[in-house]
């Protein structure tokens, strides 16, 4: 018998590291910070350009998707021989309320617009933001390895990341700006590793640091058991998403082929 190829690995860099206010500045800090050897480098959600002050009009600063940042990206992609992926703020329709944009670069070219806004904690995202549509799934292969995108506040709708995995998503990349208060981390454990464990997939989430932001970036395997995490200052976390586990985890816990819903 022929030999049995391995299952298919992915090395992943998360980047916990705060945007600022000047769009060019944020652009060199992609080069600055994505590694070289990792076949996949998340960096946050607003990586082109932080929120400002809660409820800011950010419309000044949305791109294209052939505008500096995503180009910026897809250069830093082909320079280190990765995946880059990266949110920003992407023009749309209504030129006052642009889209909350995830920009991917590299072994494929996607992006996703954030379904779910932030309009909870105090907070008006929407107000601000358009929301992106509902379908489909942004499911990428990189390596072998079916990546889902989703951003944020995302998290806290398990449906988001079923449909994901319904959609053939093995490791879903999360980048984030959890904003800080009471609670927050620990919502933010729970549900990174819940949505790990309901779906037995890799879960990678990128938060921005503190104090503004929650931090804890965080890798989480198929059985919910965390690989790498980030504490509150800037960080890069390392991790590597390995399908024979998740296989292995999907043999022990049949949880999705036993749904009846």
């Amino acid at each position: 018998m022929p030999p049995v190829a391995p299952a298919p690995r992915l090395r992943i860099t998360l980047v916990q590291h705060a945007s600022g206010l000047e769009p060019e500045a944020n652009r060199r800090l992609l080069a600055e910070l994505a590694p070289a050897g990792s076949d996949l480098v998340v960096f946050p959600e607003a990586f082109a350009r932080d929120f400002g002050e809660a409820g800011s009009d950010v419309s000044a600063y949305a791109e294209p998707l052939d505008g500096p940042f995503a180009v910026e990206v897809a250069r830093v992609a082909a320079e280190r021989g990765t995946t880059v992926v990266a949110g920003m703020f992407e023009a749309g329709d209504d030129p006052a309320r642009p889209f909350n944009t995830l920009v991917l670069r590299g072994a494929a070219d996607a992006s996703y617009r954030k379904v779910h806004l932030y309009d909870s904690f105090g907070y008006r995202e929407s107000d601000r933001l358009s929301a992106g549509p509902t379908g489909p799934a942004v499911v990428v292969g990189i390596g072998g390895v079916r990546v889902g995108l989703m951003t944020c506040y995302d998290l806290r709708f398990p449906e988001m990341a079923r449909a994901l995995v319904d959609g053939g998503a093995q490791l879903l990349v999360v980048p984030s700006a959890w904003v800080a208060g009471p609670r927050k981390v620990d919502h933010w454990r729970t549900l990174v590793r819940a949505r790990a464990i309901e779906n037995t997939v890799f879960v990678a989430a990128a938060g921005q640091p503190g104090p503004r932001y929650a931090g804890h970036s965080m890798v989480v395997d198929p059985l919910g058991d965390v690989l790498a995490e980030a504490g509150e200052d800037a960080a890069v976390l390392t991790a590597t998403v390995d399908l024979e586990e998740l296989a292995a985890a999907r043999r022990t816990n049949p949880s999705l082929a036993n749904r009846r819903l």
